[in-house]
């Protein structure tokens, strides 16, 4: 059964149905055995693996990883863009009302493996974990629903930099579990807004597509100017950089190239 959603009633219960079973890791019934566990088993891994994994949490490096599509899939661009204000306002809520201290402030150090800087309270959800949840559904489901199944690999990179969030000893299991959760809901409710979006959002030559350009000028001077949450991403963030300049740049040509009432 398909609803008008453009997707399977079922994707409804997906994001309740993960916080009921992920109940014994955000109640921390296992704690913190298992953020030891889990953090000590990543830690073999190169740092920059992991804190690759958590930019693509972080809403400038976002901007600068999908900054292609304003060019070739604008659709799959507002896909997530439509579910970043759920993304925004599930991970403020969360840590405004959720009183939790991370794991840096209960764990002995040395007993984990800390990268970047020590962090100590607003631990859930996993805001970074939401984010990259978010955007990963919101273009998901922005995909024709036939060509869904060979792009699974969005959701398993968003899992991916929820288990990066602990690696890096920033947060627990359980917030990952809750910021994916929130971050599937988000992703679905984008993907609502997104269907209301007109077709002239698509086109180069309008201003909605436009301001998104400028937003990722934006993300151009973040990517070249600050250190997006640890100094081992200054590379990527430069090779992102890049991204955006040549996407940028391809978009001009495309408003240049295309009559102003195409």
């Amino acid at each position: 059964m398909k609803l008008e959603t453009g997707f399977h009633w079922a994707w409804w219960w997906l994001p309740p149905a993960l916080i009921a079973l992920a109940t014994p890791l955000w109640l921390h019934w296992w704690e913190p055995q298992q953020f030891i566990a889990i953090n000590t088993f990543c830690a073999p891994l190169p740092a920059m693996f992991w804190t690759g994994l958590s930019l693509l949490g972080n809403g400038w490096g976002i901007l600068g990883v999908t900054a292609p599509l304003i060019v070739w899939a604008p659709r799959l661009l507002w896909g997530w863009l439509c579910a970043a204000p759920f993304a925004i306002a599930f991970a403020r809520t969360g840590k405004f009302l959720i009183e939790s201290p991370r794991p840096a402030a209960v764990v002995d150090h040395t007993q984990m493996q800390v990268i970047g800087e020590y962090l100590h309270n607003v631990s859930m959800p996993s805001g970074h974990t939401l984010t990259a949840f978010a955007v990963a559904t919101g273009i998901f489901l922005a995909i024709a629903a036939g060509q869904r199944g060979r792009h699974s690999w969005l959701l398993v990179l968003a899992l991916g930099t929820g288990v990066s969030r602990i690696a890096v000893g920033a947060h627990w299991p359980g917030d990952v579990a809750v910021g994916a959760a929130l971050g599937l809901l988000a992703g679905m409710l984008g993907h609502l807004l997104g269907q209301r979006v007109s077709p002239e959002w698509m086109l180069p030559t309008r201003w909605p597509l436009r301001t998104v350009a400028l937003l990722q000028a934006v993300a151009l001077y973040h990517l070249l100017t600050e250190e997006l949450d640890f100094s081992e991403n200054l590379p990527l963030q430069y090779v992102l950089a890049g991204v955006v300049v040549v996407s940028l740049v391809l978009f001009v040509r495309q408003n240049v190239a295309q009559p102003r009432n195409a």
